[in-house]
C-alpha cells in the first residue's frame, strides 16, 4: 500500500442493534438474536434464525435489504454531516449476496440503481458500483477504495455490506444443500441478517474536512481459493493463507503480529478447517490464534460479514477495549473469494 487509508466513520443494523455502537456493545457483551422464525422445515418445526426486530417476516429478497441499507447510510451521514457530501466527491463501493434462490443478478442491479438515486444530488460528484460478493465482497470493496485514494483521488469512499438470508426460497435451498442447522445436519449454520458501513479516506481529506481518525487501514489483499465446499478433499486455506499474507505485508513480524482475528466462521465444517491450515502455514502472524466469530450472536451475515468485523474492530479501537493496536478481518465467500483486512489503532499511527 502505498499510502495509508483511514476510517472516519462506521454504521451498523444487525439483529443485535440499529447502530453501529449498540450492535459493537451487543456482541462484546456475548448476547444473541437467535429465535424461532415464521418458517417451517420438513418436519414441520420453526426455524431458528437470527432477525432484525423491526422488519416484518413477510418482507423478503432485495425489499428486505433496501432497509438495512437505508439505515446504515442515515447513520454515517449524520455522523459525517451535510456538507461534507455536498462538497465531496463520493464513491460507494457495495458489497451484496452471490447469486443463490432468492436473490439475482437482477435484485443487485436494482439495489444498486436505487441507492444512486436515493444520494444523487447530495455529494458534488457521486459513482455507486458493485464492488464485491458474499461474505469476502465488503473486504474487495475495500481493496478498491484503497487503491483509489492511494492514487490520490479526494474521495470520501464508503463501503456498504448487506445480506439477508430470510427468504423462503434461500431457506429451502440451504436445507437442501445440508447448510442450514437443523436437528440432524451437523455443521449447518444460523442464517443472519445485517448491513454495515465502513468510511475511508486519505488523511489529507480527513483534515480538511475536520473529521476524526478512527483507524488506519495498514492493509488489505483478496486471493482466490480453488478448493471449494463441493471439492472432495477440503480446503487446505491456500486462498486465506495468500490474503493474510498479502494484508500483513510489510509488518515486522512476530514483533508486530496480530492481535485481535474477527472472522466469519459460522460453524461449518469446512470454513473452520480452513481456518486451521492457515494458522499453521501463518504462525508468526499471530500473537494467538484465538478469533471472535460474531456469527454466533448475529448468525451468518453474509456480504456484510467483511465490513461488520471492520465495524466491530473500530468500535474496540475507539472504545479502548481492543486487546492490542491491530486486528485483522477475515471473510470467504462460497465462489472461492478471500479477503484479509489489516486495521491498526489510530494512537500508534
Amino acid at each position: 500500500m502505498k499510502s495509508e487509508v483511514e476510517v472516519v466513520a462506521v454504521g451498523a443494523r444487525t439483529p443485535l442493534g440499529y447502530t453501529a455502537e449498540n450492535s459493537a456493545a451487543a456482541v462484546r457483551a456475548g448476547l444473541s438474536r437467535y429465535a424461532e422464525y415464521p418458517f417451517t422445515d420438513a418436519r414441520g418445526e420453526p426455524v431458528v434464525v437470527a432477525s432484525d426486530g423491526l422488519l416484518d417476516p413477510k418482507v423478503e429478497g432485495r425489499d428486505r435489504l433496501w432497509p438495512l441499507l437505508q439505515s446504515v447510510l442515515e447513520e454515517v451521514e449524520a455522523k459525517l454531516g451535510p456538507e461534507v457530501l455536498q462538497r465531496s466527491r463520493l464513491r460507494l463501493w457495495l458489497a451484496l449476496p452471490e447469486p443463490r434462490p432468492g436473490f439475482s443478478e437482477e435484485d443487485a442491479a436494482w439495489l444498486a440503481s436505487t441507492l444512486e438515486a436515493r444520494l444523487r444530488g447530495r455529494a458534488a460528484q457521486l459513482r455507486v458500483d458493485v464492488a464485491g460478493r458474499g461474505h469476502a465482497g465488503g473486504i474487495q470493496a475495500v481493496e478498491q477504495a484503497v487503491r483509489e485514494c492511494s492514487e490520490g483521488r479526494d474521495s470520501v469512499c464508503l463501503v456498504v455490506g448487506a445480506d439477508s438470508y430470510h427468504h423462503a426460497k434461500t431457506f429451502l435451498w440451504l436445507e437442501k444443500c445440508r447448510r442450514f442447522a437443523l436437528p440432524g445436519i451437523r455443521g449447518g449454520f444460523t442464517p443472519g441478517e445485517g448491513a454495515g458501513c465502513l468510511v475511508l479516506m486519505s488523511p489529507g481529506l480527513r483534515r480538511r474536512l475536520g473529521l476524526p481518525r478512527l483507524a488506519v487501514v495498514q492493509g488489505v489483499h483478496t486471493a482466490q481459493e480453488r478448493l471449494l465446499r463441493d471439492s472432495s478433499s477440503g480446503s487446505f486455506g491456500v486462498g486465506m493463507t495468500q490474503a493474510v499474507e498479502g494484508a500483513v505485508e510489510g509488518l515486522s513480524l512476530p514483533r508486530e503480529g496480530v492481535d485481535e482475528l474477527y472472522t466469519d466462521i459460522n460453524g461449518e465444517r469446512y470454513r473452520s478447517e480452513e481456518w486451521g491450515f492457515v494458522a499453521l502455514r501463518t504462525p508468526s502472524v499471530w500473537k494467538s490464534t484465538r478469533y471472535r466469530a460474531p456469527s454466533d450472536c448475529w448468525g451468518d451475515v453474509g456480504a456484510a460479514s467483511g465490513v461488520l468485523g471492520g465495524v466491530l474492530a473500530v468500535q474496540a479501537f475507539t472504545r479502548g477495549y481492543a486487546r492490542g493496536p491491530r486486528a485483522l478481518v477475515l471473510a470467504g465467500s462460497d465462489g472461492g473469494l478471500r479477503g484479509a483486512m489489516l486495521l491498526r489503532t489510530p494512537r500508534e499511527a
